[in-house]
Parts: structure tokens; C-alpha cells; sequence
């Protein structure tokens, strides 16, 4: 893993919270995107190397809605850069960690994703991301 690609936040209302980060944060979200496949829709904020993803379900039985239904809102994941997420997914598997999607799908900024379960990490949701 070569570094933290972004921070997740799972949002009631996204047009709001893009209104709050952007005070926040002193900038405007760079990008925003439905993702149908997750039933979300995103945006992106940067600040120097870091960025935010803030995540609205699009509909009741997307993860987000059931995320926030459960925690609220708040951190939903933490995701990572990787070189090559096939040869990183063999080894964390091989690591025992729970892969949730073996095989990388398309992700919101132009990425392929897997996710790792929580109960292998301590609680939280791993996103692995590679640049496509």
C-alpha cells in the first residue's frame, strides 16, 4: 500500500454536507458522481495530499443507507492506494484478511476497488483502490 487515497463519510444529505465541508475546508468539492452499482452518489474534496469522499445512499438498501441507519452518519471507510490491487488482494488473502469482492469492480474517481470486511480489521472498512 503506498498511501491513504481517501477518507469515506457516510452523509444524510449530500448537498448539505458538500455546503458544510466546503466551509470546512476553504475549497469546493472537485467532483461529484453517481456510483449506481454501490447506489450512491459522491463528491470529492482535496486538501494538500488528502481527500474526503462524502457518500449519500440513492436508495434505502444501498451499504450507506444501512450504514447510517445502524452508526449515523460519520467515517464509513478508509481507503488505500495500491500499485496492483490483484497481486495486493492474493496477499492479504493469503494475510487472512476477509476479502469482500475478490475481483476488482469499478469504483467512483476513476478507480478499481475491493473491499476488505471489518471483522478482519478491527472494525473498520478497508477500500483498496487502483487508478484505471
Amino acid at each position: 500500500m503506498r498511501k491513504i487515497e481517501h477518507l469515506g463519510i457516510a452523509v444524510k444529505d449530500l448537498a448539505a454536507s458538500n455546503e458544510l465541508f466546503s466551509k470546512l475546508l476553504n475549497v469546493q468539492p472537485y467532483k461529484t458522481e453517481r456510483v449506481e452499482s454501490e447506489g450512491v452518489n459522491t463528491s470529492f474534496f482535496r486538501t494538500g495530499e488528502t481527500k474526503i469522499e462524502l457518500l449519500e445512499a440513492t436508495n434505502p438498501d444501498s451499504p450507506i443507507a444501512k450504514f447510517i441507519e445502524k452508526r449515523g452518519e460519520g467515517i464509513h471507510h478508509i481507503a488505500f492506494d495500491v500499485a496492483d490491487i490483484h497481486a495486493e488482494v492474493s496477499r492479504l488473502k493469503e494475510e487472512g484478511f476477509i476479502v469482500l469482492n475478490e475481483t476488482p469492480k469499478p469504483g467512483a474517481d476513476n478507480k478499481l476497488v475491493v473491499f476488505l470486511h471489518p471483522k478482519s480489521t478491527n472494525g473498520v472498512l478497508i477500500e483498496l483502490c487502483q487508478e484505471q
